[in-house]
């Protein structure tokens, strides 16, 4: 008998940032640029997930419809991803900002949207969160 606990994902995974030309962000320090995610199976993306799908509720009942503007929908998609993100790396600076609200301001930014979209399509990969995992 196998136990399939076995091939449980990790709770986090970390993503090295890559720019708009595929290219890996550096910081001034020439590090790699990083965000650490909380996998599909941890309990914070779980918790992410119910509230993304709270607001579509509360907006339904409110309005009947579910007609988002572009802006309420950057909005809503950087409130998930900043529930599924653990930390930025240390070498990243937006405005001096902190914990949720700088992954908040990150992803609400339509100019580096590239790093929303990548933490998207990341997430929705399992295999990114097995043992031993740093992808790009």
């Amino acid at each position: 008998m196998t136990d399939l606990r076995k091939f449980a994902v990790e709770d986090v995974s970390v993503l090295e940032l890559l720019g708009p030309d595929d290219e890996p962000l550096l910081g001034d320090d020439g590090q790699a640029l990083t965000v650490t995610l909380y996998s599909p199976g941890s309990k914070q993306y779980a918790k992410a997930q119910a509230a993304q799908q709270n607001r579509l509720l509360d907006k339904l009942k409110r309005k009947g419809k579910s007609d988002q503007t572009a802006e309420e929908k950057i909005r809503e998609q950087a409130e998930f991803l900043a529930g599924c993100t653990k930390c930025f790396s240390e070498n990243i600076d937006y405005e001096g900002l902190t914990g949720e609200a700088l992954s908040r301001a990150i992803y609400s930014d339509t100019s580096i949207g590239f790093v929303a979209e990548q933490v998207g399509k990341f997430l929705g990969e399992w295999g990114n969160f097995t043992k031993g995992s740093i992808k790009s």
